[in-house]
């Protein structure tokens, strides 16, 4: 199948199964997950040859009569006996025109909320998903929490083994406001993985950065006045402006002091500039609207010189304290504005503190190679750009710390 065809399965995946786990209930959801990927695989073999005129209805017809196949060939009886009454009593009759007309934007948010629901562990919301809702991996998952594969799995099992325990009288959210927490934690870390993904091929999730954005839109049309969902789609939206000018021809990254800023999208810039503005004022710092400030301030400036980094390093503090201190990529981020306030010294004596707290930190050595690299220190540079180079699974950043790495070493460096 064409990678056309490929995308429009992405896209629909989620909204199909969203359908499945409303009309048969949460405590089916490891089912209705496996059905749905029964109907995929189909849809994969058979439209090539018969593409459908409805794509999405015909994926949710096939699922259904996956899980319904599924059900009925399970060899416990118990078991068989109780899903087997779901299937002649659906927890909700499915809205009118759910297959036809129904907007599958609802299913996404429903299926965010339902995944997120408060009698699982905050962690296992968002891991189970991020795997359901935007697809993701259980190494993509573990790479934007900084953990082991080992324990995202596991709490992807656990999560679904609760989900089955409590059977399907799961309560529906009320509103767009239940269990906003996770959800946006959710949104957060499908934008982190977009932009920063995990094997670096390619270097930007374009399909995934577009879906974060247009959950992150619906959520903020359903709740206009909450500071941090409309901190999180201006972040969204400012950090979705540097695109096109985050790549180098060779496919590696481009670091913010390097970019063409002129080749960012103006629009979606302003547009989030604007939000943050309209917001920000006499608004609870939260993180992710902290996060949208700092990036507005980088939007703001024409290049890094004039960039206000007293002002960004302020906020950084504050995010500091309304996270608890205990997020050291927040940490480290912040290291790189105390560099340009205080000096290269003194941001160097701050990553030491945070190595020995946080060993091992994903792109302390990148930060430390840049800093030593501007205070003319190569051969040091040079030595930590190795170990970078080797601590890094991302291809793109990989080949932009090798670029570096060779600037300073080559004769005459």
């Amino acid at each position: 199948m064409p990678s056309e065809g490929e995308d429009l399965l992405r896209d629909l995946a989620p909204q199909v199964l969203a359908r499945l786990v409303r009309s048969y209930g949460t405590g089916q959801f490891d089912v209705c997950e496996d059905a749905v990927q029964d109907a995929l695989l189909a849809a994969y073999r058979q439209w090539p040859a018969d593409p459908p005129s409805d794509p999405l209805a015909w994926l949710v017809t096939a699922a259904r009569r996956r899980y319904v196949d599924r059900i009925r060939s399970d060899s416990r009886r118990r078991e068989r006996e109780a899903r087997d009454a779901l299937l002649n009593e659906p927890l909700t009759e499915p809205l009118a025109g759910a297959d036809a007309g129904h907007s599958p934007a609802d299913d996404s948010l429903l299926l965010l909320q339902l995944c997120c629901h408060p009698a699982l562990p905050r962690p296992a919301q968002v891991a189970l998903t991020l795997r359901a809702v935007a697809g993701l991996t259980t190494a993509q998952i573990a790479n934007v929490h900084q953990l082991p594969e080992a324990t995202v799995a596991q709490r992807i099992t656990r999560a679904k083994r609760r989900l089955a325990e409590l059977g399907g009288d799961l309560p529906r959210p009320r509103d767009a406001a239940e269990r906003l927490g996770p959800v946006l934690d959710v949104l957060y870390a499908m934008q982190t993985e977009a932009h920063h993904t995990t094997s670096g091929a390619p270097a930007r999730d374009t399909d995934l950065a577009a879906e974060a954005v247009h959950l992150a839109r619906l959520l903020h049309q359903a709740l206009p006045d909450d500071p941090e969902v409309a901190g999180l789609l201006a972040l969204m939206l400012l950090t979705e402006s540097r695109g096109p000018a985050r790549q180098a021809a060779d496919g590696s990254l481009i670091p913010l002091d390097e970019q063409d800023r002129t080749r960012w999208d103006q629009l979606l810039a302003r547009e989030g500039i604007a939000l943050v503005e309209a917001t920000a004022p006499g608004a609870a710092p939260g993180p992710y609207l902290l996060q949208a400030c700092i990036a507005a301030l980088h939007a703001e400036a024409p290049d890094t010189g004039s960039t206000d980094w007293t002002e960004i390093l302020a906020l950084y503090d504050v995010l500091q304290i309304v996270t608890g201190r205990g997020n050291p990529t927040i940490a480290l981020n912040r290291i790189v504005a105390e560099a340009q306030v205080h000096g290269d010294g003194s941001a160097l004596d701050s990553l030491n503190l945070l190595e020995r707290a946080h060993p091992g930190l994903p792109r302390l050595d990148a930060v430390r190679a840049h800093l030593l690299e501007r205070q003319g220190r190569s051969i040091e540079a040079a030595d930590a750009y190795r170990r970078a180079v080797r601590a890094t699974r991302n291809l793109a950043e990989q080949q932009y710390l090798q670029r570096r790495l060779r600037t300073i070493t080559r004769p005459n460096a």
